[in-house]
C-alpha cells in the first residue's frame, strides 16, 4: 500500500510539473529556436515573384542580436522585448542594388512592427492591430 501511495504521489507531481511547464515558456527561447523565413507580408500575393533571389529571413540571437536577409541585402542589428511588444533594428546593412520593390516592402513593414506572437511553427509581427508579416521556421 505504501509503495502505491508513493507511486501515486510521484505521478501526480509529474503531471503538475508538466502542466505548468508550458505556461512559463520564455519568448526569447521561442524566437531564437529557429531561423525564420517570410511566409506572408501584408498586401503582397506572390512572394516568389517579389523575392526572386530568396525569401527574407530573420535570425534572433541571444543578447538581443538580430540578423537577417531582406530578399536582397543582409543586415545585422538588434531587437528588444518590452511590455509584451518588440522593437526591431536592422542595424548595419549591405548595399547591393535591388531590383523591384521587395526589399522596400519588407523594410517598410519591418519598421512598423510593434507586437509579436510566436510559437514553434509561426512568428507573426504586427503594428498592434494589423498583421504585417508572418514567418515560419526556415527549412535547410
Amino acid at each position: 500500500m505504501r509503495h502505491f501511495q508513493r507511486l501515486s504521489a510521484l505521478v501526480s507531481l509529474l503531471i503538475c510539473l508538466g502542466c505548468g511547464s508550458s505556461k512559463g515558456i520564455n519568448p526569447i527561447a521561442l524566437l531564437t529556436a529557429n531561423e525564420w523565413e517570410l511566409s506572408a507580408i501584408q498586401g503582397i500575393g506572390s512572394l516568389e515573384s517579389l523575392y526572386p533571389a530568396g525569401l527574407p529571413s530573420l535570425y534572433f540571437l541571444d543578447g538581443g542580436k538580430l540578423s537577417g536577409y531582406t530578399g536582397c541585402n543582409n543586415f545585422s542589428g538588434g531587437f528588444s522585448l518590452e511590455s509584451g511588444g518588440i522593437q526591431l533594428d536592422p542595424g548595419a546593412m549591405t548595399k547591393k542594388a535591388c531590383p523591384g520593390s521587395g526589399e522596400d516592402d519588407f523594410l517598410s513593414a519591418f519598421a512598423r512592427v510593434k507586437t509579436y506572437t510566436v510559437d514553434k511553427e509561426k512568428l507573426t509581427l504586427s503594428d498592434g492591430a494589423t498583421e504585417l508579416m508572418s514567418f515560419i521556421p526556415k527549412k535547410d
